[in-house]
């Protein structure tokens, strides 16, 4: 068994739409970034690559190249677990929490478990998807940002023998 853990944090800007979990929430500002600033898959993807012992995101997909830019982070999520899984591991569970004061995502937690659950190929038990504040301090409290943190843990596929 290999642990990981992701953290990602991206201003908020007026007019950006807000994707979340690979789901667009109602909003009337969304995370700034290079790619679509899915923030709590970014987290989820670097505590991938963290327990694989693979990097991080910047390491796969740098914000310095273009190919990425406004990419959507699902596929990224996609491709990154796909790395994972090449290198022998296959997702046991995985813990999100998203840390901030508006919107209130509660309504979407749900859906954002199944997309996340689909995009990697594992049942919905497996995907932990929180939503928190910061009790009226830090940067969420003011709009300034998003921030979120992943767990995961990964086993390592037994060989198949004959």
């Amino acid at each position: 068994m290999r642990i990981g853990f992701g953290y990602d944090v991206h201003r908020t800007k007026p007019g950006r739409k807000c994707i979340l979990c690979g789901v667009e929430i109602p909003c009337d500002f969304g995370p700034d970034g290079h790619s679509d600033a899915d923030v709590p898959v970014h987290a989820l993807m670097d505590a991938l690559f963290g327990a694989a012992a693979l990097g991080d995101i910047g390491t796969h997909f740098p914000d310095s190249d273009e190919k990425w830019k406004d990419a959507d982070s699902i596929e990224l999520l996609r491709a990154a677990y796909s790395f994972v899984k090449s290198e022998g591991y296959l997702l046991g569970n995985a813990d999100i929490t998203i840390v901030t004061e508006t919107p209130k995502l509660s309504p979407y937690i749900e859906q954002m478990r199944a997309v996340i659950a689909q995009a990697i190929d594992t049942d919905m038990s497996n995907i932990s998807v929180k939503a928190t504040t910061e009790e009226k301090l830090g940067f969420t409290v003011e709009g300034k940002g998003i921030s979120s943190t992943a767990v995961v843990l990964l086993f390592e596929k037994l060989p198949i023998t004959g």
